[in-house]
């Protein structure tokens, strides 16, 4: 389909996104703020670029700081509709996998899983022991909410201006406004930038200088189990991995487990994906098939297997999940970030 025809179709959503964004800095529609400091991490596209790893990346600050947290997020793909405050025996179901993910990570961290940002955040600050900071999940989209700091994530490998609208493209929102922003995150970057390539990819998605802006790159950590009960981890030293994702993109994974095992079968499911039986019977029919191979998938995966009906013993023994964390590009000062 020609360029042409594309942005004829998609004329009418690009134009509501602009009446929207208009409305909102004309203060036709009120954007309310808040005594309490309130970092909202978003961006312009539909999932990639790493906002639970970034989310963790500043809870896990806060902390070393001292600073009680707080973490509000939709709760995306959440069976429920009311505000809940996580708890570590929620499942994804009740609360979605990210904020279950970070309240299992974090036990000490209030997450709430709440629509109305706005109201999560008024019950949060009308208590006694009311926390130091509010990191609102995937906000940037949310603009009832006037945040203390607009952070935006851009992945690296999807320039934002070189991305179309939904449904041709990954974006979900008008690429001009990361303009918006305070702060922007270039993630899933190469270990080490040179200046030159760091100055590209600002003059690619049309970064001024002047912008605060910095550059991470992903990190995975220990193999972890998800069944750790029945888990024998003997498993984490085969040669050889089955691989499956639910998540926006599992290349990058696959890519890395490359450097560490040999990939007899990966098998690829849509972002936030339900597992059924017939999906745990495909895994399971494989690890059959080679008994002696680690069968591995992503932390976020992980939340949504654990109350997995379907799952065999046998396979808990086998299945595991790979952590990730997010670092800054060798050489790039954290200053200012947090």
């Amino acid at each position: 389909m020609s360029s042409f025809v594309n942005k004829v179709l998609l004329f009418p959503y690009y134009s509501v996104l602009k009446i929207r964004n208009r409305i909102y800095k004309t203060g036709k529609k009120k954007s309310y703020s808040f005594d309490v400091p309130i970092i909202s991490i978003g961006n312009v596209t539909v999932g990639g670029t790493g906002k639970t790893p970034h989310t963790e990346l500043f809870v896990r600050e806060y902390l070393r700081q001292g600073k009680k947290v707080a973490v509000i997020s939709r709760g995306y793909g959440r069976k429920t509709k009311q505000g809940i405050v996580v708890s570590e025996n929620h499942t994804f179901l009740e609360v979605g996998d990210e904020p279950l993910q970070i309240k299992r990570k974090f036990p000490k961290v209030t997450v709430v899983v709440d629509k109305n940002r706005k109201q999560a955040i008024e019950n949060l600050i009308n208590v006694e022991d009311k926390p130091d900071v509010i990191i609102l999940d995937d906000a940037f989209q949310y603009r009832v909410v006037r945040p203390s700091r607009q952070i935006v994530l851009i992945n690296y490998n999807r320039p934002v201006f070189k991305d179309s609208l939904l449904p041709f493209g990954r974006l979900r929102d008008l690429p001009e406004r990361i303009g918006e922003a305070d702060t922007i995150i270039i993630t899933k970057c190469p270990p080490f930038m040179n200046q030159w390539e760091k100055e590209k990819c600002l003059q690619i998605n049309r970064i001024p200088a002047q912008k605060p802006t910095y550059f991470t790159t992903v990190h995975y950590d220990e193999i972890q189990p998800v069944f750790p009960q029945e888990a024998n981890n003997r498993f984490i030293y085969a040669q050889s991995v089955i691989l499956f994702t639910g998540v926006a993109s599992g290349t990058a994974l696959k890519d890395y487990l490359l450097t560490v095992y040999s990939t007899v079968y990966y098998l690829e499911f849509g972002d936030h994906h339900k597992f059924n039986k017939s999906d745990i019977g495909k895994i399971a029919t494989m690890a059959a098939k080679y008994p002696r191979t680690l069968v591995l998938t992503t932390e976020k995966d992980a939340q949504r297997l654990i109350s997995n009906p379907y799952i065999s013993n046998e396979l808990k023994e086998r299945l595991f999940y790979i952590p990730i964390t997010v670092d800054f590009v060798e050489n790039e000062s954290s200053e200012g970030l947090f």
